[in-house]
């Protein structure tokens, strides 16, 4: 029989699974499939700059007042309202349920891995374990079946649009404008048929509406409301609004969260990018929008099983080590990328570079947030927040800037923030190794055994895509 707190971890990653399958597709098809005017790069703005406001006060609240489970279900309902939004896409059903999706995406995931954290300390607590090896193998777990959404989102949106009669063949003169081409070729692009039938939109989105609602079932009738006792004494005694609402900013005092924006920032932009960039100017220019599907199924692979390998792979090599192969996979994508002239003769290509960008974002995602844990173990939400809010600004100003800069000026952005990335972390690292942080114990879950449980919280691991 499997345990209770395993049973949960089960039920959370099964049903994160389900709604990023709708969401995981509809973001990988925005750049593409809602492309007049931009729309569907604003929408995914939209977004993340709502998240930015969500994450400075809403976790805080919502958890303490909803407990970990209803805040979760609450997010889904906000994840879901962005799809059907997308069943009749233009400015005023788009833009606003993506700010409604943004405000519910930080409680959602701040949710998620204060209630994955809460699992695996009971769950060590009653075993005589380690905090953190069993807060590590719950993440691994959410990771594996998580990430692998991307493959089964983006298989609906390629089988269902390869089923449009009307696909058209590329012409020459569209090739020459993929990638990082002239810069006025690519700005002045204008993709043939990138948009398929009205039916087949309407069968995906009704399709990733319904796993978005069994998403939300999933976690209502299965998961346990394992911190209830906590949310009602909350509600007893509350906080001031401005002492929760301050928690986020106070925490920029210190020198280290300064020193990681960059890092944090740079995971906004490599996201946005692949999501929003590489699957316009390079899959859907050269080869059409029905292989956008199987392009980024191919780095949700990737993603999920180096997530899976590289969180365990991290006590041999250590952060540092992962983090800088993880620059230097990047490093090397975007150098190709600036000379590639995709074309549809050289199919492999398109997915090898998916494949090499999930490896890096593997370890850019978990290696980061799990810095995070360590660097802040007593100011935990306060620090999440921050990284939700710092990644999501990387987030909006990719997108924002997507419409009117080239791909090249694009790549070279990219390039500069990750060179500064590579600058700035190591000093917060090197200081790490020569000053410890001090973890702290989980309170409300003491050890059987003192000498056989040390709760090594600081090292979890999150993962905080939208």
């Amino acid at each position: 029989m499997i345990s209770r707190n395993f049973k949960n971890v089960l039920v959370v990653s099964v049903g994160f699974l389900s709604l990023f399958t709708a969401y995981g597709g509809l973001q990988s098809l925005q750049s593409s499939l809602n492309a007049e005017q931009g729309m569907g790069v604003a929408s995914l703005s939209v977004i993340y700059a709502s998240l930015i406001i969500s994450s400075m006060f809403l976790p805080h609240i919502m958890i303490k007042n909803l407990g970990c489970k209803w805040t979760v279900v609450a997010g889904m309902a906000c994840y879901v309202s962005y799809s059907f939004g997308n069943l009749y896409p233009g400015w005023y059903t788009l833009i606003p349920t993506s700010a409604v999706l943004g405000l519910g995406g930080a409680p959602l995931w701040s949710a998620k891995c204060t209630f994955l954290t809460i699992a695996g300390n009971a769950q060590a607590a009653e075993d005589g374990k380690k905090g953190s090896d069993v807060i590590n193998q719950y993440f691994g777990i959410f990771f594996f079946i998580f990430q692998s959404s991307a493959v089964w989102g983006n298989l609906m949106s390629s089988l269902i649009f390869g089923q449009d009669s009307n696909i058209a063949i590329i012409p020459e003169e569209q090739l020459l404008a993929c990638g990082a081409a002239d810069c006025s070729l690519n700005l002045n692009m204008n993709i043939t048929s990138t948009r398929p039938a009205q039916e087949l939109v309407w069968t995906l989105v009704g399709c990733y509406i319904g796993v978005g609602v069994l998403a939300m079932i999933i976690v209502a009738v299965f998961l346990d409301n394992i911190d209830r006792e906590e949310s009602s004494h909350f509600r007893e005694n509350r906080e001031p609004f401005s002492k929760t609402f301050l928690a986020t900013f106070r925490l920029l005092k210190d020198w280290r969260l300064l020193t990681l924006i960059p890092l944090t920032m740079y995971s906004g932009f490599e996201q946005s990018f692949l999501s929003g960039e590489y699957t316009k100017n390079y899959v859907t220019c050269a080869l059409g929008i029905h292989y956008v599907g199987y392009v980024m199924m191919c780095f949700g692979a990737t993603n999920s099983v180096c997530s899976f390998l590289f969180g365990r792979l991290a006590r041999y090599t250590g952060r540092a080590a992962l983090l800088l192969f993880a620059a230097l996979a990047n490093f090397s994508c975007i150098i190709a990328l600036l000379f590639w002239r995709p074309h549809p003769d050289q199919l492999p290509i398109f997915f090898v570079f998916p494949a090499l960008w999930g490896m890096a974002d593997a370890i850019w995602q978990t290696q980061t947030n799990a810095l995070y844990g360590i660097l802040f173990p007593r100011h935990k939400e306060a620090a999440f927040a921050n990284y939700r809010m710092w990644e999501s600004l990387g987030f909006v100003i990719a997108f924002a800037y997507s419409t009117s800069l080239c791909l090249e000026t694009k790549l070279y952005i990219l390039l500069s923030f990750l060179v500064l990335t590579v600058v700035t972390y190591p000093i917060v690292e090197y200081h790490e190794r020569k000053h410890p942080t001090p973890s702290i114990q989980e309170a409300g879950h003491p050890p059987h055994n003192q000498e056989g449980f040390h709760n090594d919280q600081g090292k979890i691991v999150a993962q905080t895509k939208l």
